[in-house]
């Protein structure tokens, strides 16, 4: 009788462009797991708000929308326009809000086998049980340049002291909310991309979920 695969839960927290998200995606691609970006469950709900014409500053409205969310169907290439992020920060900070989408995220996590799971709170609030967590972070100004060149490489225009300073003033946001701040949990691995690629981030980090699942 062949033994049934462990339920495997990666938790990939982290500052904006520190590297998590593709760390992410790769580690889901290794193992065989789902990935969710719960940054783009945010930035969901803010298109539907914004695509039915609802005001982005009602609370009740807002997780209503929330609450009827299909994780399945959110498009990255479409969610991540500016507008829409800056309306997904208006209702990130709306704990009702963030309780829906946090209940829709770890549901996402129970589905077998197992997922990998980025945001700025999965070790610390959505999946505080999770295999292994990890913290990605690198310091503001690798992070502005790698912004950068995306946009300047997806043939956009950019200015790259205006994006160090939204980065700025986002990590100032997401660690001084009262609700679900940005930080690491206190068993998460830290890894610095300042200076390290993402071969070698994946690496470091592939070692860490085998050593694990040996456990």
């Amino acid at each position: 009788m062949t033994p049934e695969k462990p339920h495997i839960v990666i938790a990939v927290d982290g500052p904006a462009a520190a590297g998590k998200g593709t760390l992410s995606r790769r580690l889901a691609e290794h193992y065989g797991l789902s990935h969710l970006d719960t940054g783009l469950t945010y930035r969901a709900t803010a298109k539907a708000l914004i695509d039915r014409g609802l005001p982005l500053d009602d609370e009740d409205v807002a997780a209503k929308t929330a609450h009827a969310l299909d994780l399945s169907g959110l498009d990255r290439s479409v969610l991540s326009a500016h507008e829409i992020g800056e309306a997904a920060s208006k209702v990130a900070v709306m704990p009702k809000v963030r309780r829906a989408l946090v209940e829709a995220q770890r549901a996402f996590a129970r589905t077998m086998p197992g997922a990998v799971l980025d945001g700025r709170d999965i070790g610390t609030v959505v999946c505080p049980d999770a295999l292994i967590k990890f913290y990605v972070t690198a310091s503001p100004a690798v992070r502005a340049r790698r912004r950068h060149d995306e946009i300047i490489g997806n043939g956009g225009e950019a200015d790259l002291a205006s994006i160090l300073a939204d980065i700025e003033k986002r990590d100032a946001r997401d660690t001084d909310r009262a609700d679900s701040p940005l930080r690491p949990a206190a068993d998460a691995h830290l890894l610095d991309t300042t200076e390290m690629g993402i071969e070698t981030a994946f690496e470091a980090a592939r070692l860490l979920v085998d050593t694990a699942l040996e456990r």
